[in-house]
């Protein structure tokens, strides 16, 4: 069953994030790409690495472009909700596969994003594994679903995706390499997020 705790075929287990990140980074040198032509490229069955991507895009200073934040948010959401109906084949909407990146915007925003990856594969390892396995894994799975949907209505109050797409990208990562730290370190980072909006409302 799909959604699990495995590494997808042709991810280095040695550096999981960091190959998908180099795969991704292939796209940043055509004019324009779109969701639909990543998703081909890593396959219908490249759940983990589908949930990353927006997460990672969405840390970037692309997530200043306008309705770019809910387009990633919405894609995670999706995704991650397929992870826990246990699908085997990755489905996307024709609305998010036609959504385009301009290549010369994404080359700019990977110049980092190379970085944040060698230190969350650099510092990951197996550690608190029972938080990764079933049925904990399910829950990270509803959290990235949970994070993903908010996405669109945090949109307006700056960083406040950004974070969630961290927390998403955390998430991710500890399913990917069973470090359980980092999927506590994600839910630090998604309240963080929730609160954000409450304090910039006055609600706190």
């Amino acid at each position: 069953m799909q959604g699990s705790t495995t590494i997808d075929q042709g991810t280095d287990p040695e550096r999981p994030v960091r190959s998908i990140v180099e795969k991704l980074s292939d796209f940043a040198d055509e004019d324009c790409v779109s969701l639909g032509d990543i998703a081909d490229a890593f396959g219908a069955q490249s759940f983990l690495p589908m949930v990353m991507i927006p997460a990672i895009l969405v840390v970037t200073p692309l997530s200043g472009i306008p309705l770019f934040s809910s387009a990633c948010g919405l894609t995670i959401a999706i995704v991650a909700g397929q992870m826990l109906l246990g699908r085997d084949q990755l489905w996307l909407p024709e609305f998010l596969k036609r959504r385009e990146i301009d290549g010369e915007k994404a080359q700019g925003a990977m110049k980092w994003v190379h970085r944040m990856a060698d230190w969350l594969d650099g510092h990951s390892r197996k550690r608190l594994s029972p938080l990764t396995r079933w049925p904990m894994r399910k829950w990270l799975q509803a959290l990235c679903l949970v994070s993903g949907l908010c996405m669109p209505f945090l949109e307006v109050v700056p960083f406040s995706s950004s974070i969630l797409g961290a927390a998403v990208l955390l998430f991710s990562t500890s399913l990917m390499t069973r470090d359980g730290l980092f999927a506590l370190m994600g839910i630090v980072a998604m309240g963080g997020a929730l609160v954000l909006p409450l304090t910039a409302f006055g609600m706190l």
